[in-house]
């Protein structure tokens, strides 16, 4: 008769043979064959049903130990750039084993949240129970999505929160987290999708109410990963921190050095001062001081600060919060510049002529105490003759000259020719409840054209010098637009009727024409959006290859340490360079620079694509209560699958469906951006005029569907009915498309 082992048995078997879990194997260990098999199996499915066991695929191991080969999930590295990961496949019901990673030289790099397969040896140690050898990458990142739980009989669903997402994932009745039907919910797919069927996913985190105030940034945040969470070891750093005294500092405490900001703004991190140049050599120059908050003597080189600084790369800003680089002890305290009160700064003093152009400069590490913290509206209405009782004792002395010194640099912008965009930036208006009350186009003020004008030549000089220093340094790199893109506008520009010359080497004074021939025409915000489309992203490199848009050779970012990492690097460059103290640059720092202008641009962008979706859902909750309105604006976008619209009162984006647009078949022309109709020959294409109405807006997803109501003031003809997926009686040929394309722009160039 075959000897059936008992749980303990088979227990310790499995203990002292981890390689060989699977069910034959233990059958084999203890002779069992036959209908005994059965017996087995039912033994086994107990001790996993008591977490004795925990089943992986066909084997089985101890639930409370590792098998030697696990898929690991790669953590953030520590404070000391070690890398550690978790087995994703722990039962166990103590806490979870931290595995520290024992990379070779020869294995690939490796981030948070990238999964391996990795070969396993117990190392109990005070930080880590585990070591690991990557045997090899599993794939990439799982698919994370954020949506919304609906509650079902075995489980549920998941609807995802993704504009034009339409598919849902199944969510097990073990996978749900415990998530309530309607929550807000994180999760991330389950298992290798499958081509029948719908995927599955696993909740991982419930986020709440996807109505409640202010919920839509949080989506942003999460949907896009964002750190919002200071480890404990930050926020201890940083309140440990304590202001400067003066010791070496140059004392610029004298100097009535002012900030001039938003009204909300949340930091003050640059101030400024102008006063006449007294070199008689120098008739009618200026000494422009630009001040900046010395963060890096508080975030110094692979602390914890640090650390975290780098991993974020920047601050992300909502209408309702900003997601900070740094905690608010630095960032709204001893790195802001407020009024009154000693600061640590570096600052620059740069000297022009009448014209504008910067004859030399130096930085100095300084002591600085702000005269005043303005905001542009109320510095502007002092310049138009409506001083506030707080600006009118600093008109003549402080906010004049000021302007005096802007005036001489836009005459050196002027020469400069820089790419001259007009492209009004919308701001959400929200009430105490986070509810959207309206939706404003900033006003541009000469206030903020002075500012931007002082930070750009900061930021040259700071450029300038670390490459005279020898120093390495972060430039930001702007580089010219693609072939491609530039053909793209060129077409934009000959179907609007204007001109952008071919066969020369493109300069920022090339496209400004073309801006000028559009100012007050119909087209002039399409010719402003097509320009901004062709223009390369911008990002940080220790390589200087200038900045386009700003007919830059040589440009680095100094300006804002509080919010951007590339900043703080620039200036512990600077730091070094002058000998200034022991809080410069590390031989880390200057051998991880290509990784770290990496790391910083990514996040740049990250941050840029979360805020323009934060965007769009606020707006899209703001009209969603004028579902059936009519609304006007212009097309701004042509896909095959449908037309996109640019609405004139809020400036969002709404899609017209292709499917929607009238009884008729539309042909696609990629390189002239057309729609044509089958049947009545109607183009649509970008710039027009058109009268939309609102068919849905959902503020979850951030989607605004519009129904075409007029096109340049006509009623849209609607061609016979047909039925669907049927071919069109005619497809309108190449050579037709191609003269109704020429027709087109000799007639708009006749007008």
């Amino acid at each position: 008769m075959t000897h059936i082992p008992s749980k303990s048995e088979i227990l310790t078997w499995i203990s002292d043979n981890p390689t060989k879990t699977a069910k034959r194997d233990i059958a084999k260990a203890f002779g069992i064959k036959g209908a005994a098999r059965i017996e087995l199996k039912r033994l086994l499915r107990e001790l996993q049903d008591e977490g004795k066991l925990a089943k992986r695929r066909s084997s089985f191991r101890d639930a409370e130990e590792l098998p030697p080969v696990a898929v690991l999930e790669v953590l953030a590295p520590d404070a000391d750039g070690d890398l550690f990961a978790r087995p994703l496949e722990w039962k166990g019901q103590g806490a979870e084993p931290r595995i520290l990673l024992m990379l070779r030289s020869s294995d690939p790099a490796l981030g948070a949240g990238d999964r391996i397969l990795g070969r396993l040896t117990v190392d109990a140690t005070e930080h880590h129970s585990h070591t690991a050898r990557m045997i090899r990458r599993i794939g990439t990142n799982p698919l994370r999505i954020l949506g919304i739980f609906r509650e079902g009989s075995e489980g549920g669903r998941l609807l995802p929160i993704d504009k034009g997402s339409d598919r849902q994932w199944t969510v097990a009745a073990g996978a749900t987290g415990g998530a309530k039907d309607g929550e807000l919910v994180e999760a991330e797919q389950a298992g290798p999708k499958g081509r029948l069927g719908l995927p599955k996913a696993r909740i991982v985190a419930r986020l709440g109410d996807p109505t409640a105030p202010r919920a839509v940034s949080l989506i942003a945040i999460h949907q896009h990963g964002i750190p919002d969470h200071f480890p404990d070891e930050v926020i201890a750093e940083a309140d440990a921190a304590s202001p400067v005294a003066l010791k070496k500092r140059k004392d610029l405490r004298d100097m009535p050095l002012i900030t001039i900001d938003p009204w909300d703004a949340r930091d003050h991190d640059d101030a400024c001062f102008v006063e006449a140049d007294p070199d008689p050599k120098n008739a009618d120059g200026f000494i422009i001081w630009v001040a900046i908050a010395d963060v890096a003597h508080y975030v110094t080189p692979n602390s914890d600060l640090d650390h975290e600084a780098r991993k974020r790369g920047n601050s992300t800003y909502f209408p309702d919060r900003v997601v900070p680089m740094l905690p608010d002890r630095l960032s709204g305290d001893l790195c802001s510049l407020h009024e009154g009160v000693e600061r640590a700064c570096l600052a620059v003093a740069m000297r022009i002529d009448a014209n504008g152009n910067k004859i030399d400069h130096s930085f100095h590490r300084g002591l600085m105490k702000s005269a005043a913290s303005l905001n542009y509206e109320e510095v502007q209405a002092g310049m138009d003759g409506q001083p506030n009782d707080k600006v009118a004792p600093l008109m003549d002395g402080i906010i004049r000259p000021l302007f005096a010194a802007y005036d001489a640099l836009t005459r050196a912008r002027a020469a400069r020719q820089p790419l001259d965009l007009d492209l009004p930036e919308r701001k959400i208006v929200l009430d105490d409840n986070g509810k959207v009350t309206s939706v404003q186009f900033k006003e541009r003020l000469d206030a903020h054209r002075l500012i931007e004008e002082f930070m750009v030549l900061a930021n040259v000089a700071a450029a300038e010098t670390l490459i005279a220093k020898k120093s390495p340094l972060l430039f930001r790199v702007h580089e010219e637009p693609s072939p491609e893109k530039l053909d793209a506008l060129r077409e934009v520009a000959q179907a609007s009727g204007l001109v952008l010359a071919k066969g020369q080497v493109l300069k920022t004074a090339h496209l400004n024409r073309l801006l000028v021939q559009a100012q007050d025409t119909d087209n002039d915000e399409l010719i402003n959006m097509a320009t901004l489309r062709s223009m390369t992203q911008a990002y940080y490199s220790p390589d200087n290859f200038g900045h386009f848009g700003l007919a830059l050779r040589s440009y680095a970012h100094f300006t804002s340490p509080i919010r951007r990492y590339s900043d703080l690097i620039v200036h512990r460059a600077l730091i070094s360079a002058h000998g200034w103290g022991d809080d410069g640059l590390s031989p880390w720092d200057i051998e991880h620079l290509a990784d770290t202008g990496k790391q910083i641009s990514d996040t740049e962008r990250r941050s840029m694509t979360a805020e323009r979706d934060t965007t769009d859902r606020y707006l899209a909750a703001f009209l969603s209560e004028r579902v059936g309105a009519e609304l006007t604006g212009r097309i701004s976008g042509i896909a095959k699958f449908g037309v996109f619209v640019r609405l004139d009162e809020t400036g969002a984006d709404g899609m017209i469906p292709i499917r929607t647009l009238g009884n008729e078949y539309f042909d696609y022309d990629a390189d002239s951006q057309t729609l044509m109709g089958a049947d009545s020959g109607m183009i649509i294409t970008l710039g027009q005029r058109v009268t939309v109405k609102l068919a849905e807006a959902a503020p979850v997803t951030g989607g605004l569907i519009v129904e075409l109501v007029t096109l340049e003031d006509r009623a849209i003809p609607r061609g016979p009915a047909r039925g669907r997926g049927k071919p069109p009686r005619r497809k309108v040929g190449s050579a037709r498309k191609k003269a109704a394309k020429t027709a087109r722009k000799v007639k708009r160039r006749r007008k």
